[in-house]
């Protein structure tokens, strides 16, 4: 009897210290595994639109560039980098900072950075962005690419075109099928008028296949915007205005005289009430997240 409770407390023993050996051995590996996954997504983004793509398919960076007038992460992200290290303006980047994050990998748009990439590739592998090439789209397939998330990148655009239908059919409902449309920026010292090209002119009149106003495909599409004087508005016979205002107190002012002008009071998108004032920020972001952002704002004004 004596001998078959040895021989049964033997057996149990050497099933516990299996299962634990088993144990520490799963969680070593998961730890491992951890750590790989880690560092496969320590990447150091030096463009505020590379950050909020990657954002978009659920990556945060272990570090970003920041606003450059803001002097910080733009503010419809703000909440989703708090684990993210700041590393300055994208025309400066704090280099020690960068340095003393070791990534393994850095995001450089061609525009700031692409001069001197050798100086980044001596921290760690270097992707360059040309973010005039393509659209949105493009770089949020290459980034997809590069992180094996490829079916999310295109996931992700098939719901913004999805939202995009929506808000199309809810901008013409309240504005009718032929309206045409402009945008313009009031800053400090100038107003401008938005082109074709990023940031504004691809989501007005790409994605929600609005009508640009009389004269804005003229415009030079190889820059955002135009200058102009507020005499040359009604040239444009808009029916309907997306403004965006600068934050600084002397753009408000701006924009407050020249609501109370008799030109800006006179023109047809003010006598309908069809002026629509929208954020610098996502609206101006040209990102994937910004653009999805836009699209969210956009839906809630021309719901209500």
């Amino acid at each position: 009897m004596k001998k078959k409770l040895i021989l049964l407390f033997s057996a149990m023993l050497l099933l516990l210290m299996s299962a634990c050996g088993q144990n520490a051995s799963n969680a070593t590996q998961s730890s491992n595994e951890e750590k790989a996954a880690d560092n496969e997504t320590r990447i150091a983004s030096l463009s505020i639109h590379l950050t909020n793509d990657l954002l978009a398919l659920g990556i945060t960076p272990v570090g970003s560039v920041v606003g450059g007038e803001l002097k910080d992460f733009l503010p419809h992200v703000k909440d989703q980098l708090k684990d993210t290290k700041q590393l300055g303006p994208a025309k400066d980047p704090d280099m020690e900072t960068l340095l003393e994050l070791n990534p393994s990998v850095i995001y450089l748009d061609k525009e700031f950075g692409g001069q001197d990439v050798s100086k980044y590739e001596k921290i760690a592998p270097t992707e360059v962005f040309n973010l005039d090439e393509g659209t949105w789209r493009d770089h949020l397939k290459s980034i997809g690419k590069l992180v094996n998330q490829e079916e999310k990148a295109e996931q992700f655009i098939a719901d913004y075109e999805t939202q995009a239908k929506e808000v199309r059919t809810l901008i013409k409902n309240e504005l009718g099928e032929d309206s045409k449309v402009m945008a313009i920026r009031v800053t400090a010292k100038e107003l401008r008028v938005f082109t074709t090209k990023r940031p504004m002119g691809p989501i007005l009149f790409e994605d929600l296949q609005l009508k640009p106003a009389n004269g804005i495909e003229e415009l030079d599409s190889n820059q955002p915007y135009e200058v102009i004087s507020q005499e040359v508005l009604p040239d444009f016979d808009a029916d309907a205005i997306f403004v965006v205002v600068n934050r600084d107190d002397e753009a408000q002012t701006a924009y407050k005289q020249l609501q109370e002008s008799p030109i800006w009071q006179g023109l047809k998108a003010v006598k309908a009430n069809h002026v629509y004032k929208v954020p610098d920020q996502p609206w101006l972001d040209y990102s994937a997240l910004g653009n999805k952002m836009a699209l969210d704002h956009a839906k809630e004004i021309f719901s209500k």
